[in-house]
């Protein structure tokens, strides 16, 4: 079933696509617009009310900055890292018009297993993409070397948090391409007593 109004929740939520980070260009959503889009993010399923994740907004002046210290970090972590190393981590941390941070925080210790808390922060972002969407700008959700990092982690957080994802956020410099999508012959099973 196609849902071609856009209007509709349906049709948001069949329209939605993720962009490229490094093909999103201006304009991007103002700050509250962000702060809008991370209310409406927030509005995830979370079992015992743990708020298990937190937002990071990194506003446009402070880019350069996050370039310099992700530099600096990958220079520190990777024994043969170089020049292009570097660049690429500056490229990682200005491309897009606007970035929001999303860490994990799990409650450890809680009779609400770690793994659905991790899986609420991922909910999380999922709704950021899709807060962006429904405000008419795309969204790119990106991880890579430096979700991984304590020493990238350190600067939004700290243990036992974990960036859950690096959100992109603005509008796309050229269409969006249809990614391949999997036939639901491949994907739903109905489950019965003999399976």
């Amino acid at each position: 079933m196609i849902f071609n109004d856009r209007t509709t929740p349906l049709s948001l939520l069949e329209t939605r696509r993720s962009g490229k980070p490094r093909d999103l260009v201006a304009p991007g959503p103002d700050m509250d617009q962000l702060h809008a889009m991370i209310a409406i993010a927030s509005r995830t399923p979370d079992h015992g009310k743990l708020f298990p994740w937190r937002f990071v907004i990194v506003p446009d002046d402070a880019r350069a900055a996050l370039a310099a210290k992700l530099g600096e970090i990958v220079m520190a972590e990777k024994a043969d890292a170089g020049p292009r190393d570097v660049e690429a981590a500056a490229q990682f941390a200005t491309q897009s018009p606007a970035l929001v941070v999303v860490l994990s925080k799990p409650v450890h210790g809680h009779k609400v297993p770690v793994w659905e808390q991790e899986l609420s922060a991922g909910a999380a972002c999922m709704n950021l993409l899709h807060a962006a969407h429904a405000m008419g700008f795309v969204g790119g959700w990106l991880t890579g070397w430096a979700s991984y990092s304590d020493a990238v982690r350190d600067l939004f957080g700290a243990a036992p948090e974990k960036i859950a994802g690096f959100m992109f956020i603005g509008t796309p410099a050229r269409d969006l391409e249809e990614r391949p999508r999997p036939l639901l012959s491949e994907i739903v099973q109905v489950w019965s007593v003999g399976d």
